[in-house]
């Protein structure tokens, strides 16, 4: 027995001595470079594209598996304009052969230097990357059944291997170009390296790598793993810092488990302050939008949590800070084909017009131009917020807006179906408050919006003068407004307004026309006499305007003001889509002075006026024939029939105007 295992030994030695002899000395005795040209000939059948090697081609089997080459060139399609699709200036690789029977993978080294890529696509369209098909026999179906699966795919279980090891790996002086000869693009990733030493898996790996977009620098350094035995399985740390062209540095920190089956993640990540203007310039790309404002976008900074897998994503403590902005956040999103996003945000102060674009410059003497409906073309498309499912609410300290000083906003925002709510609503705007809520639908393709507001105790005069650029009405305002409207642009919003409001102005005043002057001193009201140093206003105790919209037409019949001396009604129209008023005064003297108190209607001389011009330009008259007829023939007898026409010589005298203005020369006196 004992010699039986003592020959079995000695044979087995030998044959393991004459696989190393023979490892050692085939490459010897076999000249590989016999081999290029029939390489190359295969090669060059296979893919249809030109194909050479270098003359220093090289294969060894012991103690390692190597083989290195040099000036390997594979040529591009017939037709592009670039002779090579692949260069690599030299090759080399090591590996063990014999525990690779064990599982056990030991690379030596592995370097590739001087790689070029071209990726190239003709005017025609055609792709550099798209290689000849290969021709095969036709081959019997399977079913499903007799269809076999790896074993891996069927346990879900990674690679298994009982070590790996990589003494080096090395790319370098890399590079792809990319040229899109139909789009006259044209981009380049050059200076590639990538580094890894002592790679194993029971420890990190330390990566380096390095390149420049279009010339511009990026590199990624840290550590990856272990990524242990199970390839592709597990729970794979990572530590990582990335730096983009000399502006970003972001940090990205976590693990990532199961890749290769069901990849899951949890990382935090960190971008350090950066200006997106310098950011976009290194990239030789001008800001895509012009602000009224050249100095926001110059500082945003990011932190947040990242965790999840291929159905659900949730960011969790995150903040943005850019420029004077900071916003605290939290988002979870699910099921990617019919979205459905949850959110949280807290921002504490943004004045949105410095990020609009910039008011448009108008020269001198020119008319802004009205607002016309868009020219038909392609329709809006809805259906990917028709599959959205929205959930958040959504908190602002300050907000500026169109000059609109607003605080404290907080709104709910729900979606569902294509159907958006805001409720609730509420907002401090001006020493008031405001709440409402509003919906926007998009189930057909003209969207349709409502919206209900609610203010209370709103000073009127710094908003005007703030939004309108108006310095015409001051007052407490409590309004209730209520609209809908159908459309996605100005016009066909203007045209579709509907709804109906009601505003309430305690003690205020009304600047530019004074309504007492035109009761008691019709010519001074009406630029008859000479201006005084003060300006003309109007004080009261309250004005009412309830109004209703009907496709753009604003309309009012009862408005009421009242004040000290006079009572005031006013009925009218404002056309939103030509921006012209319509409307006619009638203001009449109180009897008593009594105050603010006195709500009682009081006869006196009438004296109606006439609102006409623009939203731009109003333009106060008095209705002079209106004034006559009701007013001046009751206490002027003759003057009425000499003005109106009843006297023979009426077209001598000239316009009816001209006669009352003559007229009003005696009045006030």
């Amino acid at each position: 027995m004992n010699r039986t295992i003592k020959w079995g030994l000695i044979v087995g030695g030998g044959l393991i001595l004459l696989l190393i002899a023979a490892l050692v000395l085939l490459p010897k005795f076999v000249d590989v470079k016999q081999y290029k040209p029939r390489i190359e000939a295969q090669v060059t059948k296979a893919t249809g594209r030109s194909f050479s090697l270098g003359d220093d081609l090289r294969l060894s089997l012991f103690p390692y598996a190597s083989l290195s080459f040099s000036d390997l060139h594979l040529g591009s399609l017939p037709g592009f304009k670039e002779k090579d699709f692949i260069i690599v200036k030299s090759f080399d690789v090591r590996v063990k052969l014999v525990p690779l029977l064990f599982k056990d993978i030991q690379i030596k080294r592995f370097i590739l230097k001087g790689t070029r890529l071209v990726l190239e696509t003709s005017e025609d369209g055609r792709t550099s990357w798209e290689f000849k098909p290969k021709t095969t026999p036709e081959l019997s179906v399977k079913t499903p059944t007799e269809i076999k699966k790896p074993r891996n795919a069927e346990s879900g279980e990674g690679l298994a291997l009982k070590a790996f090891t990589l003494g080096e790996l090395a790319v370098t002086d890399g590079s792809v170009l990319w040229l899109d000869h139909k789009k006259k693009e044209r981009k380049e990733i050059s200076d590639v390296t990538l580094l890894l030493q002592d790679v194993s898996l029971d420890r990190p790996i330390g990566v380096t790598f390095s390149a420049r977009l279009d010339k511009q620098p990026f590199s990624l350094k840290g550590n990856v793993g272990p990524i242990g035995k199970m390839l592709g399985k597990g729970t794979i740390p990572l530590d990582l810092s990335v730096r983009a062209f000399e502006q970003v540095d972001m940090a990205l920190k976590g693990n990532v488990v199961d890749p290769s089956t069901q990849p899951k993640f949890d990382l935090t990540i960190n971008v350090s302050p950066f200006s997106p203007r310098k950011l976009l310039a290194a990239a030789g790309k001008a800001m895509s939008v012009s602000t009224s404002d050249p100095g926001v976008l110059n500082r945003v900074s990011f932190k947040a949590g990242i965790k999840g897998d291929s159905k659900n994503v949730s960011v969790s403590d995150g903040v943005l800070d850019m420029d004077e902005s900071k916003v605290n956040f939290t988002i979870k999103a699910g099921d990617f084909e019919k979205p459905r996003i949850a959110f949280n945000m807290d921002l504490n102060q943004i004045d949105l017009d410095r990020y609009l674009p910039p008011p448009t410059k108008k020269t001198a003497g020119e008319i802004e131009p009205k607002a016309t409906a868009p020219k038909a073309g392609k329709k809006s498309d809805y259906s990917k917020l028709r599959r959205l499912s929205l959930n958040g609410t959504m908190r602002i300290g300050k907000l500026k807006i169109k000059n609109a000083k607003i605080e404290r906003v907080h709104l709910a925002l729900t979606g569902e179906k294509g159907i958006f709510n805001i409720k609730p609503l509420t907002m401090a705007l001006y020493q008031g408050d405001v709440t409402g809520s509003g919906m926007l639908s998009v189930q057909n393709d003209v969207p349709g919006t409502n919206i209900q507001l609610k203010l209370d105790n709103v000073q009127a005069g710094p908003l005007f003068r703030d939004v309108l650029k108006k310095d015409f009405l001051e007052g407490m305002l409590k309004a209730q407004i209520d609209l809908i409207m159908k459309g996605d642009d100005a016009v066909a919003i203007k045209r579709t307004l509907d709804g109906n409001g009601d505003l309430l102005f305690k003690d205020g005043s009304i600047k530019g026309v004074d309504l007492n002057g035109m009761v008691h001193n019709a010519k001074a009201a009406f630029g008859l006499a000479e201006k005084g140093a003060k300006a003309p206003r109007t004080d009261f105790s309250e004005l009412h305007v309830p109004f209703s919209v009907r496709n753009g037409l604003v309309s009012t019949a009862n408005t009421a003001l009242i004040s000290p001396l006079i009572r005031l009604k006013a009925s009218g129209n404002a056309d939103l889509l030509k921006e012209l008023l319509d409307f006619r005064l009638e203001p009449k003297l109180v009897g008593t002075l009594k105050g603010q108190g006195d709500t009682k209607d009081r006869s006196g001389l009438m004296v109606p006026v006439l609102v006409t011009g623009s939203f731009s330009s109003p333009k106060f008259r008095p209705d002079l024939e209106g004034m006559l007829k009701q007013e001046i023939g009751k206490s002027l007898p003759g003057i009425q029939d000499k003005v109106l026409g009843t006297d023979s010589k009426k077209e001598e005298s000239g316009s009816v105007e001209e006669q009352i203005k003559g007229i009003l020369k005696g009045f006030g006196k």
